[in-house]
């Protein structure tokens, strides 16, 4: 397993649209092993392949936050939601590629996703609280949406601007490691 860099708003690849996996080959496996790793460090609850600098339809999470229990990591290939709840949820949440930023956001409170797994076997379930949340947050993600673009548009101004001088301070240090050749399928 390989630590990747995750990329910080605003970068141009988190806010495209990806690419369906063709298949579960050896590359997305690890590519898989390589993103939980990554969150795991960060540490962070979900990364999706496009904060990795790869625009495939897989992410990764991990919603268990007792510290006492087995993790319970699970790998989305080519995710969808089938189903929403009308209840809705209020959730500050964060993102590991706009770091030390949160802002409430609104979404349905359950959801029902169908998605790949690294067994090639399709999988459905659903999810509520956190889960739920985490789920819809790195599915955004693939569609090249970020958290903040459910804020106003001033606050999402001054978080990027802080993202902007994040990324000038870390080149600044010696910190800055874009996305290499590898990261890409």
């Amino acid at each position: 397993m390989t630590l990747r860099s995750i990329l910080i708003h605003p970068d141009p690849r988190l806010k495209k649209l990806c690419d369906p996996v063709a298949q579960i080959d050896d590359d997305i496996r690890r590519l898989a092993d390589d993103m939980l790793a990554t969150m795991y460090d960060a540490p962070g609850v979900g990364l999706a392949a496009p904060q990795v600098g790869v625009l495939r339809r897989l992410f990764v999470l991990d919603c268990v936050k007792d510290k006492s229990a087995a993790p319970d990591p699970l790998v989305m290939v080519n995710p969808e939601i089938t189903w929403t709840s009308e209840a809705l949820n209020t959730y500050e949440e964060g993102c590991l590629s706009i770091p030390d930023q949160y802002a409430d956001v609104t979404r349905p409170a359950e959801v029902r996703m169908r998605w790949l797994g690294l067994d090639g076997q399709s999988h459905e379930e659903q999810f509520d609280g956190l889960w739920a949340t985490c789920a819809q947050h790195e599915l955004d993600h693939l569609n090249g949406k970020l958290f903040i673009d459910y804020i106003g548009p001033l606050k999402r101004q001054m978080i990027t601007r802080k993202m902007e001088k994040l990324k000038r301070e870390r080149a600044r240090e010696g910190q800055a490691r874009p996305g290499h050749s590898q990261d890409w399928l």
